[in-house]
């Protein structure tokens, strides 16, 4: 007999766009850490857990490998992917290139609409620090730098930074456990907006450099200390100016 597997915490379920709420589920429990890096995805615990069938945390761990969270071994299984710090150092050396140039597009953009949009999406990472919900937290720091993107209006620019999204919301759940004030998160973004609707270039970059240069190093001293695997971390490159405090995702 099979020894059960121990609850991860996992909410029930409706009966609606079953692997749709199953992915997110998923990708919540991994960025909450509760799923963790190199963990085994068990289809039976979890669809008894959610009470559901094992065909749709089937389908779900599938899409979750497409969007990179998981990984998946031949006779093994699911798995969750390990960020090893090779890959954390290449998503923020891509990352920076592509938010430097997105911000000081946005600046030439933005208009009265979008900067009250990216203003009031601080105000939702305020209000969201205040729920004790590092998961919400996440997403709604995504959506701001998604929304910076979506003002600088360059579809391809905007694709690529889809296609970081998985592993930056496994990135960004490793700083939220860096900070025990959840507001810090929120504030780092208020320099970096002021410098957007200022509108100069190299003050745009400076505070992107500030923004993602820390954030960058901070994630990489976590991985160091969880021994995550494949060799040394690289220090962001020379150029980038680094604050004492203060994150970003």
């Amino acid at each position: 007999m099979r020894p059960m597997s121990l609850p991860v915490g996992l909410p029930a379920v409706a009966d609606s766009d079953l692997v749709g709420q199953v992915a997110r589920i998923l990708t919540q429990a991994i960025v909450q850490g509760r799923l963790p890096p190199g963990s085994k995805v068990v289809e039976a615990g979890i669809a008894r857990e959610l009470g559901v069938s094992r065909a749709p945390v089937r389908e779900a761990a599938r899409l979750l490998e497409k969007q990179g969270l998981l990984v998946a071994k031949p006779r093994r299984g699911f798995f969750v992917r390990k960020l090893e710090i090779r890959n954390i150092d290449e998503i923020y050396d891509l990352r920076l290139c592509i938010e430097r140039h997105a911000s000081v597009l946005a600046a030439r953009n933005l208009t009265t609409a979008s900067r009250d949009a990216l203003r009031r999406q601080i105000d939702v990472l305020h209000k969201t620090a205040d729920l004790d919900d590092p998961a919400r937290q996440v997403e709604e720091d995504y959506r701001f730098h998604r929304l910076i993107f979506e003002v600088a209006d360059n579809r391809r620019l905007l694709r690529l930074f889809d296609d970081l999204a998985a592993e930056l919301r496994m990135v960004i759940g490793l700083i939220g456990r860096l900070y025990d004030d959840p507001h810090e998160i929120a504030r780092t973004h208020e320099p970096l907006l002021a410098a957007i609707e200022a509108g100069h270039p190299e003050r745009i970059t400076a505070h992107v450099d500030h923004h993602i240069g820390h954030a960058w190093r901070e994630v990489g001293r976590l991985a160091r200390e969880l021994a995550l695997p494949a060799g040394n971390a690289a220090e962001p490159p020379s150029g980038i100016l680094i604050p004492t405090n203060g994150a970003t995702v």
